[in-house]
Parts: structure tokens; C-alpha cells; sequence
């Protein structure tokens, strides 16, 4: 027998060796962690029923769905839906009003919970951080049909905010009906209620920064100042990009909720934004096939902001999703 026989041999029995001690090694590992894979069986079945299966009728964006005939019998109309949408009179100003309102918030509301972290983390005395705690996370937990209700409220014409205003040399008019004020109330009123609940991620990388790196900067002389700015940040500096990568992928994503609960003819102009559009046009004017159109333009454009923030992100600070 040649020496290219035995090789030839030599590495099929390898390969299959290998090949056998990968099946061995998967077998045991779902033997012994058995009860934890079956801990799994619920949550696969919940995401592949409630969000997988649904998919399928994204298929009704390119068809003039109709209830009667079915998705599948539905004729086929292409891209007919999405030509509409994007010549349509309704196109620049809900996208416009999106990207305004998603990127403000952005702005003002994705670095407030980060901030209000590193001040809790400097904070010495339990019973005041859990109390501070306790009052910012609060806001999370209101039904927003009730928070609607406490804004409209508030900033009516009569409202508790609107005579503070009044009182301090402001105006006395219904506020959150004004076309002016409508973004402000409504980006301030997210910031308000999200930064306390937003803030629980760095909190918790925050107890992951390394305490010897503290102590080498308190012998180098390093202030509270120095040490936040050279210790602290850089230490959560992962966790902020992949907030701001998550942040960004959903930056056409501006809630349906609040805006439909706050928004009226007066500031139709300066509130609708693809959501509130979406469900305008799909559940009050039966448009199945369009609002799935424009539901399904949404998710592609989030998907690119997605793609692309984890790219930079990627280049600039080694940091990414995937």
C-alpha cells in the first residue's frame, strides 16, 4: 500500500472522527442541559407564532388584498401600492415629521439617561439613589392612555401647566393644540418618561467598570471629574454604541400610540408620521394592502439605518452588533 493511500485514509478516519465527536459532544450537551432547552421550547414557539408567522402577510403589500378572496387568491398589483404612497401628497410630510420627531428625541433623549446614570453612580447615600430611582422609573409603568390624558389635560386651555405659563407672561391657549408647541409637548413628555427606565442598562454596565482602574487614578492624582471622563465613559463606551446602533435601527419607528391619542386636525400637519399614517390609512380606511406598502417601506428604511449605524460604529470605535 503507497504511502498516498495510508495519508487518504489516515484523513477520512479523521474527518470522521471529528465529525463523531462534534455529534457526541452536541448529544451530551442537549442531555445534560436538557431542562433549559425545554425552558426555550415557549419562547421560540411565542416569536415563530406571534412574529415569524405574521410575515407571511407582508406578502398582501404587493396584492389587492381582499378579506373575501384571501392573501393567497388576492391578485397580484406588483409595486402598484408603493408608487402611490411615495407620488402621494401625504409622503414628504409624514416622512419629514418622522425623521424630525425620531431625531430630536434622539438628540435630547438618548443622552439624558446616561447622564442621569453617571450622577446616580457618584451618589454615596442608598436611600436617596433608591428613592431618585424609585421617582424617575415610575413614568415607565403609566398606561399612556393615562399619560395622554395628564398631557392634554395639563396643557389645555384651563390646564395646571398652561396658568403657569399665563402666570409667568406666556400666552393662555390650549398649547398641545397648537401646531407650534405640539413636538416640544410631545418630545419632552417622551424624554420625561423614558430616561429613568432608559437608564437601567448603563446603571448596569456601570457595575461592570473595573474598581483597580478607580484606585490607579486616585493615586495619579485623577479627580471625580477625571475619573468619569477617562474611567467611567470609556468603561460603558460598548454599551452606549450598541444603545445608539439599537437606537438608530429604529429610527422610523415613532410610535402610532401617543401621537393618535394627542394629535388633532390642527396639528395634522406637524404630528402624522408614518405609523399614525399607517394606521389611518389600514384599520380606519379598511387599505389593507397600502398600509402593509407602507408599513413594509418603514421597516426597509430602519433596517438600512441599522446596517449602516453598525458599519460606523464598526470603523469608528470597534464596536458593533454583528
Amino acid at each position: 500500500m503507497s504511502m498516498a493511500t495510508i495519508a487518504r485514509q489516515r484523513n477520512k478516519s479523521g474527518v470522521h472522527s471529528t465529525k463523531q465527536s462534534v455529534g457526541v459532544r452536541i448529544k451530551n450537551e442537549l442531555i445534560r442541559n436538557r431542562y433549559l432547552y425545554l425552558l426555550l421550547i415557549p419562547v421560540a414557539a411565542y416569536y415563530l407564532l406571534f412574529h415569524y408567522g405574521p410575515m407571511f402577510g407582508l406578502v398582501i403589500a404587493f396584492k389587492n388584498y381582499n378579506m373575501g378572496q384571501g392573501i393567497l387568491n388576492s391578485p397580484w398589483v406588483g409595486l402598484q401600492y408603493f408608487k402611490e404612497f411615495f407620488s402621494g401628497i401625504y409622503f414628504k410630510r409624514t416622512l419629514a415629521n418622522t425623521f424630525i420627531i425620531s431625531f430630536t428625541d434622539i438628540l435630547f433623549g438618548f443622552p439624558l439617561p446616561i447622564i442621569f446614570a453617571l450622577l446616580m453612580n457618584e451618589l454615596r447615600s442608598n436611600k436617596l439613589k433608591k428613592v431618585v430611582q424609585t421617582v424617575t422609573y415610575l413614568p415607565h409603568f403609566i398606561s399612556m392612555v393615562v399619560i395622554c390624558g395628564m398631557i392634554t389635560d395639563f396643557f389645555s386651555v384651563d390646564g395646571v401647566i398652561t396658568k403657569l405659563i399665563e402666570s409667568l407672561g406666556g400666552e393662555n391657549i390650549s398649547y398641545i393644540a397648537s401646531p407650534k408647541w405640539f413636538r416640544t409637548i410631545y418630545i419632552s413628555t417622551n424624554v420625561w418618561q423614558s430616561f429613568g427606565w432608559n437608564s437601567i442598562i448603563y446603571l448596569a454596565a456601570l457595575t461592570g467598570v473595573d474598581a483597580e482602574l478607580y484606585e490607579a487614578a486616585t493615586i495619579d492624582g485623577a479627580g471625580r471629574f477625571k475619573q468619569l471622563w477617562h474611567v467611567t465613559l470609556p468603561g460603558i463606551l460598548g454599551t452606549i454604541m450598541i444603545m445608539l446602533i439599537m437606537r438608530l435601527g429604529q429610527v422610523l419607528s415613532v410610535g402610532y400610540e401617543k401621537i393618535i391619542l394627542l394629535y388633532s386636525t390642527s396639528t395634522m400637519e406637524v404630528a402624522d408620521v408614518i405609523s399614525s399614517y399607517v394606521y389611518r390609512m389600514g384599520i380606519g380606511g379598511n387599505r389593507y394592502s397600502y398600509s402593509a406598502a407602507v408599513g413594509l417601506f418603514q421597516s426597509a428604511v430602519n433596517v438600512i439605518m441599522l446596517l449602516l449605524a453598525n458599519r460606523l460604529s464598526a470603523k469608528a470605535s470597534d464596536t458593533s452588533l454583528f
